[in-house]
Parts: C-alpha cells; sequence; structure tokens
C-alpha cells in the first residue's frame, strides 16, 4: 500500500477503504508517513469528501490509535458537551458549572484553538495555576467530588486525533465536515461520554458556514454516535456574531464570571441555559420545560458561581491572581447610527494577526463596547483592544490598526428590522 495512490484515489473523488485509511492514520502517527503526504490528503478530503462509511472508519480508527478512558467509576449521570468552536465563544465555562450544580456528572475534555476560533483549555489555562492536564484516576475522584472537571487531551487518547488536527489548523482544512465530525466524535468516545450535546455553530465566525451544512454535519455525528452506542443532541446556534463581548483568552474568563454572577450579556445567557437544557433533559430524561427551569434557577441563585470557583480552586486556579493587560488602545467610531453587522471573523483574524506567535497569549484580545444593533456617536469607543505587552516578539505597531477594525463594523442609519436570530434548531 502507498500513500501517493491513496492521496490520488481520493483526489479523483473515490472513496477509501479501512484498510487504506487505516495506513494512512497509523503511517502518519508513526512518521512514516510525512506531514506534506498527510497535508495532501486532507485538502482532498477537503475538495472531494468522505462518505458516511469513511467518516465511520476515519473516526474508528483515531478512537483506536490510542487508549480509551473508562468512566464507569463515575457516580451517577454523565453527560459531555463540545462546541464545533466560535469568535468569543466561552459558554463551557458558563454551562458546565450550571450543569454540574443540577447534579448531572460532566467529565469533558476539551482542545485549543483551531484557526481563528479559541480553546477552552487557553481560556483555563490564562487563570494563574490552572492544571488542565491530571491522571484519569484523579480527574474521575475529582467529577464524582464536585460534579465537574475540564482536562486537556491526555498523551495516550486519540494521538491521531492531536497530531491531525494541529496540521489542520494550518493548512486552510479546518472546515471539512468529515474532518470535523471525526475529530470530535473520536475524542467523545475515546474520553468515555455516553451522552453528548453538541453546539453546532454556524455562520461567518464559525467553521460551518450555514444551516445546511451545519444539519448535515449534526446528522454526520449523529449517525456515527449510533454506531457506537452513544446518544447525541446537536444544537444550531448562530455564529455571525462574536459571543458576548470578550474576544481573547483571561478576558473571556472574566465575562464568563460576569455571567455567572448575574450580569453579562443576553446572548451568552440564552445559549447556555438552551445547552443547560438538553444536557439536563438528556442526562435525567425530564421534559426541556422541567430542565430549563432549574438551569435557569441554578444560575440565578448563584449556585453556579459557587461551582465555577469550586471547579477552579479544585485545579489549583487562584481567581484572585488574574491579570489583565494594561496595555490597551481604543478604536472610535468615525460614524454615527446603528451598528447592523460586526464581523466575528475579522475581528478574530485581527487578533491572530497582533498576538504573540511564540507561545499561547493569554493577555491579548478585544472587548466589544457597541453590540449589534446598539446605537454609536461619531467618536464614541465602539472597542478595546487588549494588547500583550509582556509578550516577546509580538506586533505591537499595526500601522492600518483602524482601517482593519472599521471593515469589521458596519453602521447604518436605520436598524436592522429583523431580530437576530441566536437559537436556530435543535438535531437529534
Amino acid at each position: 500500500m502507498n500513500i501517493v495512490n491513496i492521496i490520488e484515489k481520493k483526489k479523483g473523488g473515490n472513496a477509501l477503504t479501512k484498510d487504506e485509511i487505516s495506513f494512512a492514520i497509523n503511517g502518519f502517527l508513526d512518521k512514516t508517513i510525512l506531514d506534506s503526504q498527510m497535508s495532501s490528503l486532507l485538502m482532498a478530503i477537503c475538495f472531494k469528501g468522505m462518505n458516511d462509511e469513511e467518516t465511520y472508519y476515519l473516526t474508528d480508527v483515531m478512537i483506536n490509535s490510542g487508549s480509551v478512558i473508562d468512566l464507569s467509576k463515575i457516580d451517577g449521570i454523565t453527560v459531555d458537551k463540545h462546541s464545533t468552536g466560535g469568535v468569543g465563544d466561552k459558554i463551557s465555562l458558563i454551562l458546565l458549572p450550571i450543569v454540574a450544580s443540577c447534579g448531572i456528572k460532566v467529565p469533558k475534555m476539551s482542545g485549543r484553538s483551531l484557526g481563528h476560533t479559541g480553546g477552552t483549555i487557553d481560556k483555563l489555562e490564562s487563570i494563574p495555576g490552572f492544571r488542565t492536564s491530571m491522571s484519569i484516576d484523579y480527574f474521575i475522584e475529582q467529577i464524582n467530588e464536585i460534579g465537574m472537571g475540564i482536562i486537556s487531551q491526555t498523551l495516550n487518547m486519540v494521538p491521531a486525533d492531536k497530531r491531525i488536527y494541529a496540521l489542520r489548523s494550518i493548512t486552510g482544512t479546518t472546515d471539512s465536515l468529515p474532518l470535523i465530525a471525526s475529530s470530535i466524535m473520536s475524542k467523545k468516545i475515546a474520553s468515555g461520554a455516553k451522552n453528548i450535546v453538541i453546539d453546532v455553530k454556524v455562520g461567518k465566525g464559525a467553521l460551518v458556514k450555514d444551516l445546511d451544512e451545519a444539519r448535515e454535519l449534526s446528522n454526520i455525528m449523529i449517525e456515527i454516535g449510533k454506531k457506537f452506542d452513544r446518544k447525541v443532541v446537536c444544537l444550531l446556534t448562530n455564529m455571525d456574531y462574536p459571543l458576548g463581548r470578550s474576544i481573547g483568552n483571561i478576558l473571556e474568563v472574566v465575562e464568563a464570571m460576569q455571567v455567572l454572577d448575574g450580569s453579562g450579556t443576553e446572548d451568552l445567557k440564552s445559549i447556555s441555559l438552551e445547552l443547560a437544557t438538553l444536557m439536563i433533559s438528556t442526562g435525567k430524561g425530564v421534559s426541556r420545560e422541567e430542565a430549563y427551569l432549574e438551569a435557569k434557577e441554578a444560575l440565578e441563585s448563584g449556585r453556579a458561581l459557587e461551582k465555577f470557583k469550586e471547579f477552579v480552586s479544585y485545579q489549583g486556579g487562584n481567581l484572585n491572581y488574574i491579570e489583565l493587560s494594561t496595555n490597551i488602545k481604543s478604536f472610535n467610531s468615525k460614524f454615527s447610527g446603528y451598528i447592523t453587522n460586526i464581523d466575528a471573523r475579522k475581528l478574530a483574524d485581527f487578533i491572530v494577526d497582533i498576538r504573540s506567535k511564540e507561545k499561547i497569549d493569554y493577555k491579548t484580545g478585544i472587548v466589544l463596547n457597541k453590540k449589534l444593533g446598539d446605537f454609536v456617536e461619531v467618536g464614541e469607543k465602539l472597542l478595546d483592544v487588549y494588547i500583550n505587552s509582556d509578550a516577546e516578539n509580538n506586533n505591537i505597531e499595526i500601522t492600518n490598526y483602524d482601517e482593519i477594525l472599521e471593515n469589521c463594523f458596519e453602521i447604518s442609519e436605520k436598524k436592522n428590522k429583523a431580530e437576530v436570530k441566536l437559537i436556530y434548531e435543535v438535531v437529534e
């Protein structure tokens, strides 16, 4: 068997066999297949796609490239959550404490940023002292003790996906539906989850751009789940615009705590409660109406905030030592009117351009002063850019700074008549 023949076969639009997929993935893992060759195969998959059988084979091979975690020692009902990624998506930091404080056990393994989208692990590691690596035994002990935990993917779990995930991020192959589905489901299945709720982000700031694609991705993941005896429910949510006001690791942690403390933006609260409803309903087998009331009470009573603090402390984090950058640049509006569009992708790309490339940049980010539909006066602040002056080789001097940010906003004399839909539908 030859990797070049496999690449050419997929490039021609033909379906790969399980043996061919296994040869390619395991060869890439043991480094007999080069990064450049795997990049070519990933690009061929992006252009020609994969059928359901190929996607299942790819998922299965990636699961079996490493160890599978047994969560049977966790007492009670477990439900996992995943997001396909978006701009300003700090939902997990709000959602999991809500669900855990309602009696559902939430063992979650998360990833780092992929392309322009933020990663939950990066956000959590911006909290001083926070540990995202631990033994599985300790992780299970933590779930039994406090009901939730979030750790990074272990070295032994789905190592093939970890290497491919990193390659996709730098080769422009992040938006292939089979690659997205197999990546998500291989991690979720290998991490032991039986019930999985997935937030499928749709729009300009997401990997998936339209509703038809989102439905297709959801159905692919649901079918993979069935083959592995997992129950999967997908919620399709809007990612045309940034979620909340903050984009960037530590800034998003701070905003998540604001939502848990009773403030924060309505979009974050609404999507968090909707996902919590699905997780509680799926886990407990109760109606969605009952699950929603339970989630709402957990948030409004402050129980979810206390659970978040307990979780951070349990994993070694210290919220008292959070530091934000003091190097802040403000961008003011040159026009007066209503904000009719905020381009989430352009804002995210701007942050990628200015943050440190040497290591994970926790302090760089944006805080929006205005949201979609707000009125802005000439000279009024639209946003603040937080630049991490501690980071080495950070590109602080941006000659066309105003021009770049100006292109992220549309301002009109008339307000949008149509209300922006945050939540599209549930696919199950």
